[in-house]
């Protein structure tokens, strides 16, 4: 075989190599159910269950926000997520998480949220929140 033909098929082997390992690491959406069922992060859906109260203490502290959040299928599951409390949190209309279970507990590395735009009524609008990572 010719250099060119052994350098074209490297080539081609290492482009398919990429993309699985891509598509791999991409995580799923699911409920808190499946959570419960999956090694690894996930995407939950839901709604804020503002009956239910919101714990944020700063000065105890100020990377600890937990919340009790209602998924697609009306689960309900606590919360932790280990960051600042996102502004306007409590105003939110849909909540997206990524993270994983642990015990009976959501932990959230990433939050983001939908918030009604407080201009227009057809217009939503998007905040994110993302953790720190802890050190264990």
């Amino acid at each position: 075989m010719k250099k060119s033909s052994i350098l074209g098929l490297v080539t081609i082997a290492v482009a398919i190599a990429v993309i699985i390992s891509l598509y791999a690491n991409t995580s799923t959406y699911g409920t808190f159910k499946d959570a419960k069922s999956t090694n690894g992060q996930l995407h939950v859906i839901g709604f804020l269950d503002k009956q239910k109260e919101l714990y944020y203490d700063a000065a105890k502290d100020a990377n600890y926000f937990s919340f009790f959040m209602k998924d697609k299928k009306g689960d309900e599951c606590k919360v932790v997520f280990s960051g600042t409390k996102p502004q306007d949190f409590e105003r939110s209309e849909q909540i997206v998480l990524v993270g994983e279970m642990r015990g009976n507990e959501f932990h959230a590395s990433y939050i983001q949220m939908k918030c009604p735009s407080k201009y227009t009524q057809d217009k939503v609008e998007v905040t994110e929140a993302g953790a720190k990572k802890a050190t264990i």
